[in-house]
């Protein structure tokens, strides 16, 4: 794997990891509720998102090993181009039940 692939998947990974710690021991409620909650989760979305765009130009085979790793880049686009129409709602729910899985393969592809 390149170099350039592993530091992408590598930023990816750190994201994630932090939206993990940020959200730990909180609900919904503090998501919608704390607006400083609120930014540091969606700016690591963005990161991610990013982060796959990049390395997709590197190993696009890489990027189709990613669950959903179309509807990540979509949800950066949404936050950055579309903000006015984020449902914190799905975002929690993204948090809870694809975050775990993202982490888990950006784990196992550094781990090759």
């Amino acid at each position: 794997m390149q170099l350039e692939v592993k530091k992408y998947l590598l930023d990816a990974l750190d994201c994630a990891k932090a939206i993990e710690a940020f959200v730990e021991g909180k609900t919904f409620y503090d998501l919608r509720n704390d607006n400083l909650l609120r930014s540091a989760v969606y700016f690591q979305f963005t990161i991610i998102g990013e982060a796959l765009t990049q390395m997709r130009g590197y190993d696009e085979a890489t990027f189709d090993r990613i669950t959903d790793s179309p509807r990540i880049v979509g949800f950066r686009n949404q936050i950055i181009h579309g903000y006015q129409g984020i449902r914190d709602t799905v975002t929690w729910q993204i948090i809870q039940k694809n975050l775990p899985i993202l982490r888990i393969e950006l784990e196992q592809l550094l781990a090759e």
